[in-house]
């Protein structure tokens, strides 16, 4: 059931991004050009999304499963390193070079936008570095 739920609720999320016009890179990077034609459609999604999330947070912390019976995992951390900063940043300029980030990345790839093939490849092979980074750091710590 868990993996019909997550089926259903990827497939209304890219839905939702198509919709939405965040899957459009050209949408998207004229929503940042705040100098030039600055399009602000994209603020109203990102608003909804922000008070949806916000309400789903606050409800989730209350539970100790979800509606499935699964075990709730939501972060516990709240501390702001320098660490979650570059992050933050790199996602920044990816998304502000490419027009894409992630999800509307992949749900651009499954419509056919042929530039979205480009940012995945390249989202992978950061991900496969990201992984060899860590796993040297571990193999690195004294025991």
């Amino acid at each position: 059931m868990g993996l019909l739920a997550a089926l259903v609720s990827g497939f209304l999320f890219g839905v939702g991004l198509m919709v939405s016009g965040m899957a459009n890179p050209a949408k998207v990077l004229g929503f940042l050009d705040l100098a030039g034609r600055w399009d602000p459609s994209l603020a109203f999604v990102m608003a909804g999304a922000i008070a949806i999330g916000s309400v789903a947070f606050l409800l989730a912390k209350r539970r100790k499963k979800s509606l499935l019976g699964l075990p709730m995992q939501i972060p516990a951390s709240t501390d702001i390193t320098l660490r979650l900063v570059l992050g933050s940043a790199i996602f920044g300029v990816g998304w502000g070079l490419a027009g894409f980030c992630p999800g509307p990345a992949l749900v651009a790839l499954g419509a056919g936008f042929p530039k979205a093939w480009g940012f995945v490849v390249a989202m992978l092979a950061g991900m496969a570095v990201f992984e060899l980074v860590e796993r040297v750091k571990l193999r690195r710590r004294p025991t």
